[in-house]
Parts: C-alpha cells; structure tokens; sequence
C-alpha cells in the first residue's frame, strides 16, 4: 500500500482489485473520492449521503463503502500548495474505483486541466457518457424521451494529446519551415500550430470497450462518429480501424456490401459524419443507442445530447481504463454558487450509479435511479430544474438528496 501524506486511508476497509481482467469488489471497499472545487462540496455533502443510503437499503449492513478523501484543485493548492498532489493519482490507481466532483480547469495560462491530467496520467481511456430523459423534466425537444444513447469518447489522443506551440513561437517557427521544406505543405506564417495524434492502438481500444458494452447489454447498434470526409488520415482512420474491431474481434459480416455490419447478436454498426450526427440527435435520436469516437467529437455530443432532455445537471461521466475508474460531474464548478446549497447534485450522483454497476453493485444503482425519478415526479427539485418545470417546487441540493433517498422504494 502506498505512503499518504494527506489523505487518511479508512482502517476497516479493503482495496478493490483487478485479477485475469476482471474487477474484484470486497465487501467494504475503500473508494477514493474529491469533493472538488466551487459548488463542489455542497454536491458531494448531498451525493454521499444518497450513495450510503442506497447500499444500505440494499445490503442491510452486509456492504458499505469506506470512503477516503483526496485532494486536488483549489482545496488541494490552499492546503498543500499543489493543485494535483501525487499522492492523488497513486490513490486512483492503488484503490481502482474512485470518484470526484467538477474542478477548476482555467482557460488559456495557467495549471493544465487537472481533468484531462488524471485521465491520462492513469491511461482512463474512453470517457463515457449514458444521456437519457427522466420522465417531468423539462427538455427543449418535442419528445426527449426517444434519445437514450451511451456515448464512448476517445480520452487520451486526439486534442486531448495537448501537443500545440503558440502562433510566433519559436517552435511552431521551426514546425511550420521543417513542414515546408521537408512535406511540401505551406501554412500562413505566425500560425499558432496543433497536431492531432490518433493511433490505431488507442482507437481500437476504444471501439472495442463500446461494442462489449453494445453486445453485453443487447443494443441495436453502435454507431462510429466522425469527420473522415475531410480528415482521412486521422478521423477517417479511427471509423476503418473501428471497423476491423467489429469484423475481427466480434464477427462482424458486411451489410450490402458494407461498410455497415452485423454482429452475430444483431448489433448493427454504422458510422455517420460528426456535423450530420448534431442533426441525426435531433431528429432520429431513437435510431442511435452506443457512439465510439474520437475525443473532440464526443466533447460536443455529449453536451448536446445532454441538453436534449434537461442539461448537464443530470448528465453523469465516468473516465474508464483497464481495471482503473474515475467518475465524475461533467459540468463546471460554478463558483457563484458555491456554499449556497443550491446546485442540483445529480450529475454526482448519476455518475455514482455508474460507479455501482461498475462494481457490480446493481441493486444500489438500480434504487438510485428509482430515487431520481420518483424525487422529480414529485417536482421538488432544484432550481435548474424547476424553472424548466411547471407546477415545480424549487429546494435546496441538500432537500433534494434527501427527496431522491425518500424516493428509494
């Protein structure tokens, strides 16, 4: 077991670990968690509580989760002087499964997104998105209900690789006159310059996690997203590549000659242009149930699917690799909410679902989600909800935990 200097490791609890590729999940298992930055701790105050009341209604005692708080984002650079202490990420590794909610990323200078760091730090591959309705919440579409789509989002390549140099620099000077002399390929001079890396590896990776998830759950298709009409070599690859994983690790046969394929189970793969795809969400969202793609891609998607039935305050995020786990809020910190007890605590808390099936805890899930639902039936909810519903009570996040527990039946 590592040495921590600021967080406390829970006595009575026991590590999760990961045998021959498989999760094994002790009784009380130590879960690592950071309450994060701005509404932060008022979120996860409301969120554990529905989390131990869940277990509890579930096990009668026989499970419980031994919570161990670490740091990072401004609380961990208030105390310790270190905005992502290593103590944090050898604690996401050591313990497997953990937790967090949303933290400071600043735009421009500054630290690097402590996000985007752990994700890569601890090679969290593919950040996945499940984006469904709740039935009384309010949504800008005519029928929210029809979009129910898990998206699976490259987390590692793409514009997540953070390889730029500044317009001017001298580096991206040398780029652009090596490209020039070397490759033949002229760019303006004083060009701020990015590269965008994607490798078969860690495409294939990627592709092949959301087709297990598709042919485990029985869904009717898996849809690669794109933009390979205009960037072959990279976008246009990960779609070819995505492909392969589907004819080759799970038995795919083409479809009229292809490209489209069946799976043996009847999963059906497509693939479909990124900005053609904002339309297909729109209008023919019940004809997508599982999305693989590149990092940027799935950044936009997700938020506008989110925003189809409600926002991201119940749009929940899990960063996943092999045998390790960070879920986590997937919207801002919203600093002038911070300490009003006001934010709605459900992307947490779905995020926390996910967490549970993960482990394989599913009866707690499953009461979460019936909590969620029965609490917005009753339409005392937060505000961000309840301005999008009529007749709707507005509660503060700790009244709506409570609610969401109250609705575990």
């Amino acid at each position: 077991m590592a040495s921590y200097k600021f967080a406390k490791v829970p006595t009575s609890g026991e590590r999760i670990e990961y045998r021959a590729g498989s999760l094994h999940v002790p009784d009380k298992p130590i879960v690592p968690f950071i309450e994060g930055d701005g509404t932060g701790p008022d979120i996860w105050r409301a969120s554990v509580r529905v989390f131990d009341a869940a277990v509890e209604k579930s096990y009668g005692g026989q499970r419980k989760i031994q919570w161990m708080e670490i740091f990072a984002g401004e609380k961990a650079f208030k105390q310790f002087n270190d905005w992502l202490p290593q103590e944090t990420v050898d604690a996401c590794a050591e313990f497997r499964v953990s937790i967090k909610g949303p933290l400071t990323t600043p735009v421009g200078g500054g630290i690097r997104s402590l996000n985007v760091t752990l994700r890569q730090v601890l090679d969290l591959y593919a950040c996945i998105r499940p984006v469904r309705w709740f039935e009384g919440v309010g949504a800008p579409v005519k029928e929210p209900g029809k979009l129910n789509v898990t998206i699976f989002r490259e987390n590692t390549e793409d514009v997540y690789a953070g390889i730029e140099w500044n317009a001017g620099s001298p580096e991206a000077t040398k780029l652009r006159e090596f490209i020039a002399r070397e490759l033949k390929k002229e760019m303006r001079e004083n060009s701020a310059i990015g590269i965008k890396p994607m490798s078969e590896f860690g495409s294939k990776r990627l592709v092949k996690m959301a087709l297990d998830y598709a042919v485990k759950n029985r869904l009717p298709s898996l849809t690669l997203v794109h933009k390979g009409n205009i960037m072959k070599f990279t976008e246009g690859a990960f779609r070819d590549w995505g492909y392969e994983v589907a004819k080759t690790q799970f038995g795919g046969t083409d479809i009229d000659k292809g490209p489209w394929q069946k799976l043996p189970n009847g999963t059906v793969v497509k693939d479909a242009i990124a900005d053609a795809m904002f339309q297909q969400l729109l209008l023919r969202p019940d004809e997508y149930s599982v999305i693989a793609t590149p990092n940027l891609n799935g950044d936009y998607l997700s938020d506008a699917a989110a925003a189809q039935v409600g926002g991201l305050g119940i749009a929940p995020g899990g960063n996943v690799g092999d045998g390790v786990a960070v879920f986590e809020a997937t919207h801002g910190t919203a600093p002038k909410y911070a300490n009003l007890d006001k934010i709605n605590p459900g992307s947490v808390i779905l995020s926390g679902v996910m967490m549970l099936e993960y482990m394989g805890w599913n009866e707690a899930a499953q009461l979460i989600v019936r909590g969620l639902e029965n609490a917005i039936k009753s339409k005392k909810v937060t505000y961000d909800l309840a301005r999008q519903m009529p007749g709707a009570t507005e509660i503060s996040t700790s009244a709506f935990g409570d609610q969401i527990i109250a609705g575990m039946r």
